[in-house]
């Protein structure tokens, strides 16, 4: 017993160092698991000590939290609703663009940081190798408390506190880095169908078969870059499984197709969030007057909402015609800057030094701009280059 407090007590202090920035009083990083989360791992016949796995899901808004038991099999063990996150679908490309980060990255233990102005954070790791053979741009990119998102995954500082505690106890066992796989959407042939006309679909397909690995296998697949791309390597059976998945797949996309889906993209005014937190915004009942309704009770457990307006009012689903553009005029989308009333305290965005502000600043918001109100046509044409 006396031996593990040591290890977790040189693994907080290595934290914290690697973090810069002094030390700190609040001992918020050191939160037990909850006793409901350890009975739940209980029933799972999972151990506070076993390594993990995340994976996020932008359109979903959701966070998984996956556990590898003795057999070198990972089990899901929870699914975290997403409160923020910025950006459209896709990866994210430039410092700067607002955009979540989407692929497959490391995190180790000097990347969490307990002094986080954002109550708790760890460092994805962008960008990886797969992005800089993009050339692609951007820093501190993080998942973290708040429900404010500038570029990064932010759950409510009650789930990340205990995200954070998971990743700590796997880190103290001996864990040396969790992967994290950041996807757009669930790898359905539904999800595939309604977007085989966005111009990601290739980099998606490639991300896909490091889903569909893990899936099969229920183990980590082992990722390099090669020529540009992702490459999973593993169990030779289980990649042949992939292969047959893949193509099984892609014939659910061709029935799909022919059944009559129709090409979609969706449009959002700046990301999204978990259904569970746009209903908490407006007390399940939308806006009152044109404006958005927030109580004190949701400010409070939230904290500040970036964009309250773009996160309650969801995305925009935009028809596309062969060519990949839009096939007719979409409906105009109230956007922030069309709407007034709304609480300040929750329309703020993140603390000013908030990490990723120092890196992640965000677009000029209509306001700034000038006070245009735009449409989502505008919207399209911009992601169309139109």
């Amino acid at each position: 017993m006396m031996k593990r407090i040591a290890m977790a007590a040189g693994l907080v202090l290595a934290l914290a160092a690697c973090q810069g920035g002094g030390s700190t009083s609040s001992t918020k990083h050191l939160a037990p698991i909850p006793a409901a989360t350890m009975s739940l791992m209980a029933t799972k016949g999972m151990s506070q000590n076993d390594p993990i796995l995340m994976r996020s899901f932008k359109k979903e808004s959701e966070i998984e939290v996956w556990k590898r038991g003795r057999d070198g099999k990972y089990a899901l063990l929870k699914t975290y609703p997403m409160c923020r996150w910025s950006g459209q679908l896709g990866p994210k490309v430039r410092e700067g663009d607002r955009q979540a980060p989407e692929g497959f990255y490391t995190v180790t233990p000097g990347q969490m940081n307990p002094n986080s102005q954002l109550y708790l954070s760890f460092n994805l790791g962008y960008p990886n190798e797969y992005d800089r053979a993009h050339g692609r741009t951007g820093s501190h990119l993080m998942v973290h408390g708040s429900c404010s998102s500038q570029g990064c995954f932010a759950m409510t500082d009650e789930a990340i506190s205990e995200v954070y505690a998971l990743a700590r106890e796997a880190f103290a066992a001996g864990q040396r880095g969790f992967q994290f796989q950041s996807y757009p959407f669930r790898m359905t042939a539904e999800n595939l169908a309604k977007h085989r006309y966005d111009p990601n679909i290739a980099f998606w397909k490639n991300l896909k078969d490091g889903s569909d690995y893990f899936e099969i296998a229920n183990e980590e697949p082992r990722i390099s870059v090669v020529n540009r791309q992702y490459a999973f390597s593993g169990d030779a059976s289980m990649i042949a499984a992939v292969a047959q998945k893949r193509q099984a797949d892609e014939q659910k996309v061709a029935e799909l197709v022919a059944k009559g889906v129709q090409p979609i993209k969706l449009v959002y005014d700046d990301g999204g969030g978990h259904e569970s937190f746009r209903q908490a915004l407006t007390g399940g009942g939308g806006s009152e007057g044109g404006s958005l309704a927030v109580n004190a009770g949701t400010r409070n457990r939230l904290g500040d909402v970036s964009r309250p307006e773009a996160l309650a009012a969801g995305p925009q689903e935009v028809i596309l015609a062969a060519n990949g553009r839009p096939k007719e005029t979409p409906p105009p989308l109230a956007y922030a800057s069309q709407r007034s009333g709304v609480p300040a305290q929750v329309a703020q965005a993140a603390p000013q030094g908030a990490e990723p502000a120092a890196n992640e600043r965000p677009e000029q918001t209509p306001q700034t701009a000038g006070g245009a109100q735009r449409s989502v046509l505008d919207r399209v044409r911009s992601l169309f280059g139109g």
